[in-house]
């Protein structure tokens, strides 16, 4: 006989999480199953630990950015203390004990197993069946893409995971791919003494960001000594046991100690019994509506939709999902035309809406403004480290902005005034006339825009 709840969540990373915890705080029984870390890949392996790295790294470059300016300094790069932090502080050597008391004191029913739908409303969690009366939450986010690269399988590669846990530092790294991920650990690495070597297939790294963007991020990590290779593809990979070789499509090779394959990632779906509520199990990701519904009685939450690989985008689809099952009166419906995202290398790279390209190829009318960091006057002062820009693409019909990019010392938090800005389509006009303080890097958005 299957056991009778209200909801079941299947995938307990940062939005199965949030979703679960709220629902059964708001009185529905709540059966949650993950055979994997309560709270997903953010805080064991992702956005938490990377970015004590990166800060740690950071350090390290504004150390060495002393001379000529307050002084003259000397470093020595340890890696060990970033090493113990990450296991002491943000992952308690990867024990989600903490994760898993805290889900549990808000009432939801953890069980540590592999959950599979069986039909409409009911799902199997070991040897257990569920029938959820109010619905089932599909979060159950992505996998590293591994290439079928001849040679690839059966190495030891490193993904993430085994780059976050890394104890001790390869003297050099080979990087297969140059998106957010790939780029963060690699300027960390670099900024640590390692010798890194980017492999991207396509012609420039952040290809999903604005060029200005790919040919900042190139130069700042040229500058922390990393080799690009770009617009070559991997052939064939071996390892020799104490390091690897990559052959290159344009007849060349590149070797290094570790391989880091950060080529993306992927839903996996196809054992989860999507089929039985009528979802393609096979497809590239979940679609959902403007509820995050995904079919009669499920929802779908977090990077399983497809819709931003971002923890804050799993919060926001997860609030959306818990308002919509609670039957909340004023339940929101989803809107990601002003998604931010923030690529955290230095400088930090910040974006929000739509590419220059991708509002042209939406067939926008499209004017841009674009102002240089260095030339602002909070840049001038800054001065070493100070490499940026703020980019704006507006909507000449509508006289909007509906895309921007603000990459510098602090460009993840200027980002925000400009995400409200394409969030709440704020007239051009209006934010022509906004006071700046001054002198603030954010006042280099007014002379962006006083350049479209």
């Amino acid at each position: 006989m299957a056991e009778q709840v209200d909801v079941v969540v299947i995938g307990l990373g940062v939005g199965g999480e949030e979703a679960a915890g709220r629902l059964a705080e708001a009185g529905l029984s709540v059966v949650g199953a993950d055979p994997r870390l309560v709270g997903g890949e953010c805080p064991y392996w992702g956005c938490i630990p990377s970015k004590m790295m990166i800060r740690a790294a950071n350090l390290i470059a504004e150390t060495r950015r002393v001379d000529g300016m307050a002084g003259i300094s000397t470093i020595e790069p340890d890696w060990s203390p970033v090493a113990k932090r990450i296991r002491e502080e943000a992952t308690d050597n990867w024990n989600d004990q903490v994760a898993v008391d805290r889900l549990v004191k808000k009432g939801v029913s953890f069980i540590r197993e592999r959950a599979v739908i069986t039909g409409p409303g009911r799902v199997q969690v070991g040897d257990r069946e569920y029938e959820a009366s109010r619905g089932i939450v599909v979060a159950t986010g992505t996998v590293p893409v591994i290439p079928p690269i001849d040679g690839l399988a059966g190495t030891p590669y490193w993904t993430n995971k085994e780059a976050i846990e890394a104890e001790t530092l390869p003297a050099s790294l080979i990087v297969l791919g140059g998106g957010a991920i790939g780029l963060e650990l690699t300027q960390v690495f670099a900024r640590f003494g390692v010798q890194v070597t980017v492999v991207e297939g396509l012609d420039r790294i952040l290809a999903m960001e604005e060029p200005e963007s790919s040919d900042l991020a190139r130069a700042a990590l040229e500058h922390d000594g990393v080799t690009f290779r770009t617009g070559v593809h991997a052939t064939n990979v071996s390892h020799d046991g104490s390091g690897f070789t990559l052959a290159l499509d344009d007849g060349s090779t590149v070797s290094g100690e570790k391989l880091l394959v950060a080529t993306g990632r992927r839903v996996d779906t196809k054992a989860l019994g999507l089929d039985l509520v009528g979802i393609d199990p096979a497809a590239r990701s979940i679609a959902v509506d403007e509820h995050v519904r995904a079919a009669d009685g499920v929802w779908a939450v977090g990077d399983v939709t497809g819709v931003g690989a971002f923890t804050h985008n799993a919060m926001y689809q997860a609030n959306i999902a818990v308002l919509d099952i609670l039957g909340a009166e004023d339940a929101p419906t989803a809107s990601y035309h002003a998604m931010p995202r923030v690529t955290f290398t230095d400088p930090e790279i910040g974006a929000v809406g739509l590419t220059e390209k991708q509002a042209r190829d939406a067939g926008i009318d499209v004017r841009t403004g674009i102002t240089q960091i260095p030339a602002a006057t909070r840049g001038w002062i800054h001065k070493a480290g100070n490499e940026g820009f703020i980019k704006l693409v507006v909507d000449n019909d509508r006289g909007v902005v509906v895309g921007a990019t603000s990459a510098g010392p602090t460009g993840g938090e200027v980002l925000s005034a400009l995400a409200v800005a394409v969030h709440a389509a704020v007239p051009v006009h209006s934010l022509r006339q906004m006071i700046y303080a001054y002198p603030t890097f954010h006042r280099a958005i007014g002379s962006a825009i006083q350049s479209l």
